[in-house]
């Protein structure tokens, strides 16, 4: 093992600028962080993991809190004496890349890799204690090239498929949109109105898991509810009724129209039928009128975003259809509605505005008829709908032979009568849809099959992986380079040796974000995973990250861990034991009163008053409101800036201190200011462990125990994630450290070494200059085991009681924990309030809550 670095100096000034860098080489050189991919026999792994970075090119404040987070994790479990797996990756394919390529002139791999260095280098400055040897990019073809493996491996189990499907498509860039790149019916970048197109893609088969998914949300008790509810909410389980409105006349052939409806007890109050702009229906009425075309067309600059589409307002188009209703013979008008989406359901609804706000918007623009058939038990006789749709539970009304059945029996009933009729079934149905991962992109990991006119599509051989992206490819042009590139595509048949094509569409970037996991576990194998260190390691004990990953990223890696098990690659079904999401950093932001434009905290000088100003012009500043550090509103702290005035420990401790992890936390410059203060505060508590002139061994006892007090609180706070309660309590031990200058040396000894192996996973390189400074050659805090409170020194000798007279607080008497009942009183009625409150009276009876209270009756 190599020699421990001593400490630099014994200054009263902590000097971090030397110390931090010599410790992590001191770590580094120790190997403290490295594991075997298989953990030896009877060792405890545990494995610590945070949401793996996008490499932008600098690290933000939320990578600081993240990171910090993990790493106290990974510090305190390992010295419990676990094993602890702590890697680092990056997911590095995306759009970013490809933009920087086109505006820049560079590739989007030289782009990548220099940003992963830059990063790289911030992150190490952070002193996490990381194992950097399990590195990978996304990019790597090492990596994507076993992912291509996956990706054939399901498609040979069957949870792949190719087919069409409804997308946004910029017409300019010649490129699928996610959702979130349409921005007012627009492409986010060309501004070109986007069209939805129909095209082949790639889908993982998600659905056939949806019941699994859903059901194991339980078994997950280390998640935080409001994420599981967030999952349950997407998969989207509903029972409802399946049925067929039959047309009042055929339409191209078609005769009926199928609906899902979760509310088959409100099928009374129906006074329309709409269909999304893809469904048949709406393709007739196109055919037949170019105002029907028109408003299709209209629909389609929407996109496909559910979020959009239920903000938008509320347009529809009589196609002059009508339908037939089940129960009642009645026929009803068939619109074309822009809030009603083909890939949800059947594509088909009946509108009920008495009890749906949707519909109620949509019947109120268009005169349709709103009837209630839903009210409250004792509802008044004019109750009404007209206003406002009534959407809780009631009483069947205006339904025939439904009325008066509560809302679930009614619903019974309805879809016992469709099922007798032929005309229906009681079906569940799931708002999960299969996962499209096809994407006209360059800078992804290319979908490994062959297109070949003769034998369809073929996989590409194990021997010809990975397929590798060409790197000369030319961004001039719109569109996803792979197509227009002049040799890449273009290959023979593996199966006839035809000349065919290669796909040219990579995978969504949230492929490469749904294993990633299982391959830190043996990142350098031949193979996607090792299965010895996937069913050692698996699954992750510890991940943290951003809630806004809730729903698809947490979902689709508990897809995709169940498609290995699927196909032998792991035998577990969940990824993810336990699932910490922090909270967001915040800020004020600032613009300038004189031109509006965003500053950047280091522009703005605050005044004395209150106000702002830019700092060399004197502009008046305008102070926003506290909220998430953004690039946008530049309310960002560069967190190089802030190591390079205060130390990685400062901002670590900080990031710790303010908040409840869960919680957004304010970042200010006071608030660092006092995280360095109390940092020198600690460097010099260590310097002054010197004998007192007069040792007292009561002060001693009392420090003693103030000692294990904190080892058992910090404990507890780090087991609980309440990393700010952990905080304050070794603040606590601090300020008693320096309360005892008159306790014997031994026990301020053992309150500094307990103080500092207690801060060590939040401050550690602090921790090992202190260690050293006290302890010179005995090793390093990253290698030292956990400490244990002594049970006997946690015993409290003494107890405060308050002191009651008939019930009304008197006084408190502080007592031995073991005093008998006879010495409490004699102690509660010698206290001088006490007495004054009893005026002489005797004192009928006494009671005694040990450890609590006494009352005295009179």
């Amino acid at each position: 093992m190599p020699d421990t670095p001593q400490p630099l100096h014994h200054d009263t000034r902590y000097d971090f600028a030397a110390a931090e860098p010599r410790w992590q080489q001191a770590w580094e050189a120790a190997r403290c962080f490295s594991v075997p991919d298989v953990p030896p026999a009877g060792a405890k792994k545990y494995y610590v993991l945070e949401m793996f970075p996008y490499p932008s090119g600098k690290i933000h404040m939320g990578h600081v809190r993240n990171y910090t987070l993990g790493d106290v994790v990974a510090r305190y479990k390992r010295a419990q004496g676990h094993l602890v797996m702590h890697p680092m990756g990056w997911d590095a394919f995306g759009l970013p890349a490809e933009n920087a390529a086109r505006e820049r002139g560079t590739h989007p791999a030289k782009w990548t890799y220099a940003n992963i260095a830059n990063m790289r280098a911030e992150l190490k400055r952070m002193g996490l204690s990381l194992e950097w040897e399990r590195e990978f990019a996304t990019c790597d073809p090492e990596y994507y090239g076993q992912q291509q493996k996956l990706f054939l491996d399901c498609l040979k189990a069957g949870l792949v498929e190719r087919k069409e499907s409804w997308v946004n498509w910029d017409p300019v860039d010649g490129t699928v949109l996610a959702n979130e790149q349409v921005i007012d019916g627009k492409g986010w970048r060309s501004g070109a109105p986007v069209e939805k197109k129909k095209l082949s893609q790639w889908f993982f088969a998600i659905t056939k898991f949806a019941p699994e998914l859903l059901e194991a949300l339980g078994t997950l008790e280390r998640w935080p509810e409001r994420v599981r509810l967030m999952q349950a909410n997407w998969i989207g389980r509903s029972e409802g009724a399946r049925f067929a409105f039959q047309l009042a006349e055929p339409v191209d052939g078609m005769t009926d129209c199928e609906v899902f409806t979760t509310r088959p007890d409100t099928l009374f109050g129906m006074s329309f039928l709409a269909v999304a702009a893809e469904h048949p229906l709406a393709a007739a009425a196109a055919a037949r009128n170019p105002e029907a075309a028109a408003f299709i067309a209209e629909c389609r600059a929407m996109g496909t975003s559910e979020a959009v589409i239920e903000q938008a307002e509320k347009k529809g188009f009589d196609t002059g259809f009508r339908v037939v209703h089940p129960f009642t013979g009645e026929s009803f008008p068939v619109w074309i509605a822009n809030f009603v989406l083909m890939e949800y359901g059947t594509g088909a609804l009946f509108g009920c505005p008495g009890h749906d706000e949707r519909d109620h918007e949509f019947a109120s623009k268009y005169g349709l008829p709103i009837l209630p058939v839903v009210q409250p038990r004792g509802a008044a006789p004019d109750f009404s709908v007209a206003a406002k749709p009534y959407t809780d539970d009631g009483v069947i009304v205006n339904s025939q032979w439904l009325d008066g059945l509560d809302v679930p029996a009614a619903k019974r009933a309805a879809i016992a009568k469709l099922e007798e009729m032929g005309a229906g079934q009681g079906v569940t149905n799931w708002r999960l849809r299969d996962w499209g991962v096809s994407r006209q992109r360059y800078w992804g990991c290319p979908i490994p099959v062959i297109h070949c006119d003769d034998c369809g599509v073929v996989p590409v051989p194990a021997d010809q992986l990975p397929v590798v992206l060409p790197e000369d490819v030319d961004f001039s042009r719109p569109g996803n380079p792979l197509d227009h590139h002049p040799t890449w595509k273009h290959v023979n048949c593996p199966c006839c040796g035809k000349p065919a094509r290669r796909e040219t569409d990579t995978f969504d970037t949230f492929v490469d974000s749904s294993w990633y996991f299982a391959r830190f576990c043996s990142p350098r194998a031949g193979e996607p995973v090792t299965k010895a260190a996937v069913d050692a390691w698996l699954p992750v004990d510890q991940y943290i990250g951003g809630i806004e990953h809730a729903i698809l990223h947490l979902l689709y890696s508990r897809f995709f861990t169940r498609a290995m098990k699927a196909t032998g690659h792991v035998k577990l079904d969940e990824p993810f034991a336990g699932l910490f999401t922090q909270g967001m950093v915040t800020h004020e932001s600032y613009r300038s009163a004189v031109d509006q434009r965003w500053l950047y905290p280091e522009e703005v000088e605050k005044l004395g008053d209150g106000t702002a100003v830019v700092k060399g012009t004197n502009e008046p500043v305008i102070v926003g409101r506290i909220e998430s550090m953004s690039k946008s509103k530049r309310n960002t702290v560069d967190p190089g800036a802030i190591i390079n005035r205060y130390g990685a420990d400062t901002a670590r401790w900080f990031i710790l201190s303010d908040n409840p992890p869960e919680r957004d936390m304010e970042w200010s410059e006071s608030g660092v200011a006092g995280a360095s203060r109390f940092i020198g505060r600690i460097w010099r508590l260590a310097q002054s462990m010197v004998e007192a002139d007069k040792p007292d061994e009561a002060v001693g006892k009392k420090l003693r125990q103030a000692t294990h007090r904190a080892i058992a609180a910090v404990t507890e706070a780090l087991e609980a994630f309440t990393f700010n309660v952990a905080v304050a309590k070794i603040h606590e031990l601090a300020n008693t450290i320096g309360d005892s200058a008159t306790a014997p040396l031994a026990a301020r000894r053992e309150a500094m070494e307990a103080l500092v192996r207690l801060s060590a996973p939040m401050m550690p390189h602090l921790a090992e200059e202190i260690w050293a400074l006290l302890n010179p050659g005995r090793g390093l805090v990253a290698q030292l085991p956990w400490l244990e409170a002594d049970p006997a020194l946690l015993r409290a000798e003494t107890a405060t009681l308050a002191v009651q007279v008939l019930g009304k607080l008197r006084g408190t008497i502080e007592v031995s924990v073991d005093a008998s009942d006879e010495e409490v009183f004699a102690l509660a009625e010698a206290e001088p309030n006490v007495i004054r409150a009893l005026d002489g009276k005797p004192v009928k009876k006494r009671i005694h809550v040990k450890g609590r209270v006494v009352n005295l009756v009179i």
